[in-house]
């Protein structure tokens, strides 16, 4: 199979996570579409830096790492994304994201439009919706997708910067959603619904008509859910460098696997393995090894 010939997008921030150690490349959009190169397929960003030198250092990288920057635009009113990430003992996250930047004014066009209509994988957050701007044009490209699209919803909840309307329309626009043990009960509590872990899944599952669930769960490992199967698989033992893309590095391999047509207790353990990779490494975008990659092979 030529997964070359396969487009996947990743839309949404793109941006600079400043780290304890320094400023990484960034932004789970852009995360999840290195790793889907790495797996083989012509991956593309949809996003927008600003015009200034931390916007350059941004396409500069990209063209290092071999990533497209076709679909970025550049935006001259508004500075390229910063987030400031602070780390635990246990190298977990928290993010401090900086308003109004170039990623939170995507504008629609054409070029976008025809991109939409090519690609058979498209990821998307709620972190680069809370803008009317880019959540118009991320809404637009989900709705210009064609109906075997993967519109696969990682629900991102950062901060304050999401809310019912964006949630449920974003749900509604997908047919893949991923998510962890934390925002399962703020969906939830949004959604006015209530049970076990495995009662939301379902009821998520069912009421709006989802191909498949990604549920993760730390150090407790995750879970991938469909209609008729479901596959659970543990978090292999690694020394962490820090989490910051292991869940982005999880949703790629999870699309690639499936693009591949691969089981689904296959594609569960090679995107755990993957995602246990990069928490053993600083930063996103790691090159992954071969023979993680050769478990990608149909």
């Amino acid at each position: 199979m030529n997964t070359r010939a396969k487009k996947i997008a990743g839309i949404g921030e793109l941006l600079w996570d400043v780290l304890p150690q320094g400023k990484q490349l960034g932004g789970a959009p852009c995360n999840f579409a290195f790793h889907a190169m790495q797996a083989g397929f012509d991956a593309q960003v949809v996003s927008a830096v600003g015009e200034d030198s931390d916007g350059e250092e941004i396409l500069g990288i990209m063209k290092q790492l071999g990533l497209s920057q076709s679909y970025v635009q550049n935006h001259p009113d508004f500075p390229t994304g910063r987030v400031s990430v602070e780390l635990t003992g246990d190298g977990i996250p928290s993010y401090t994201i900086h308003e109004n930047v170039a990623w939170d004014h995507i504008r629609w066009m054409r070029d976008l439009e025809i991109l939409a209509g090519e690609v058979e994988a498209v990821c998307f957050g709620s972190l680069a919706q809370r803008n009317k701007v880019s959540a118009h044009t991320i809404r637009r490209f989900l709705e210009a997708t064609g109906p075997e699209c993967l519109r696969v919803y990682d629900i991102n909840l950062r901060q304050s910067f999401y809310d019912r309307e964006t949630i449920l329309r974003s749900l509604e626009l997908s047919n893949v959603l991923k998510l962890n043990e934390e925002e399962l009960p703020v969906l939830a509590g949004i959604l006015n619904i209530q049970g076990s872990e495995e009662e939301l899944l379902s009821r998520l599952l069912d009421d709006f008509h989802l191909w498949l669930i990604a549920y993760t769960q730390g150090s407790r490992g995750s879970w991938l859910v469909t209609g008729d199967k479901t596959s659970h698989c543990e978090v292999p033992q690694v020394e962490i460098a820090d989490t910051v893309g292991a869940g982005d590095s999880f949703t790629a391999i999870l699309v690639a696997g499936t693009l591949n047509g691969l089981p689904l207790e296959s594609i569960h353990r090679t995107a755990t393995d993957v995602a246990a990779f990069v928490c053993s490494r600083h930063g996103a975008t790691p090159r992954l090894p071969d023979n993680l990659l050769r478990e990608l092979v149909p």
